[in-house]
């Protein structure tokens, strides 16, 4: 028998909830407007229509891929960051709240010292980095690195969504690696690295270790390896009283710090995520006559 879309939502809802997934409700009305065509909006004004074949159909597939475990974000191919719709896939990590921190903290950086700024972001996996701080600063000409080409690809696909491509440009490189010899003179490098340690990859939640790339979670026996290569070989692309500014795993803040300091950074500082861990962390390159 045919079934409202309030019907759908409900046993959606449901199923969802007992398989102990915390936002049972919001993720329910999501797949069931991915199912529909539809927004939320649109959808929740048909709530008591009949949804018909078609649309069941989706919405038990949708829901049967969300039970084996594949995040919404990848199921939609979509997700929001920092006021923007970016596209995802498996190939990339989904874009996380607390990197919005290191957005906001850059953007404070960058509107009091720096007019028109030269923006590397190292690691870009999906963009949405240089994606964000392009599309809040017109005057910005932004460079996005990585390694993975299937990355960029994607990285590539939001620049152009967002109609950067004028003021953005997609590169090949390795963060382990010296840079190519073409980069230089970066008013700021903002990196979200692979930062997650040998011991604490054993524990990540299966929503993560078994759906998100390896490649950009892990960050080495400590967590520290590309916080160490940035610092030694792409600090020189970086202009005279440049800043670095680093997204860190709960509990690196003072490693990091440290790392920074003995490579001659200063006016370091942080930023807290929305529960008080110090998340970020950045400082400025000190001149070359200081040195």
């Amino acid at each position: 028998m045919a079934k409202t879309y309030n019907e759908l939502y409900l046993s959606m809802r449901r199923a969802l909830k007992d398989e102990g997934i915390e936002d049972f409700a919001l993720e329910a009305r999501r797949l069931l407007a991915l199912a529909s065509g539809y927004s939320d909006a649109e959808l929740i004004a048909r709530f008591y229509l009949y949804a018909g074949d078609e649309a069941e159909r989706r919405a038990r597939d949708l829901l049967r891929r969300r039970l084996r475990g594949e995040p919404l974000a990848y199921i939609a191919g979509s997700w929001e960051f920092y006021g923007l719709k970016l596209l995802v896939n498996p190939s990339v990590l989904i874009p996380r709240m607390d990197t919005e921190v290191l957005v906001s903290t850059a953007l404070e950086l960058l509107r009091t010292d720096v007019p028109e700024p030269r923006i590397l972001d190292l690691c870009c996996g999906s963009g949405c980095i240089g994606c964000a701080l392009a599309h809040e600063l017109p005057n910005a000409r932004v460079y996005m690195a990585d390694i993975s080409p299937e990355a960029l690809s994607v990285a590539r696909k939001n620049v152009a969504l967002h109609h950067l491509n004028s003021r953005c440009v997609c590169l090949d490189a390795d963060a382990l690696s010296p840079p190519p010899l073409r980069m230089s003179n970066f008013d700021m490098i903002a990196c979200n690295p692979p930062y997650i340690s040998a011991r604490e990859l054993k524990k990540l939640d299966p929503s993560v270790s078994e759906w998100e790339p390896m490649l950009a979670l892990d960050g080495g026996e400590d967590g520290l390896n590309f916080y160490r290569s940035v610092l030694e070989h792409w600090k020189s692309v970086l202009r005279d009283d440049g800043y670095i500014i680093f997204e860190v795993g709960e509990g690196q803040a003072d490693s990091v710090r440290k790392l920074l300091a003995e490579a001659g950074f200063y006016n370091l500082g942080c930023a807290l995520d929305t529960i008080g861990v110090e998340r970020v962390i950045y400082g400025k390159n000190k001149k070359k006559r200081d040195k």
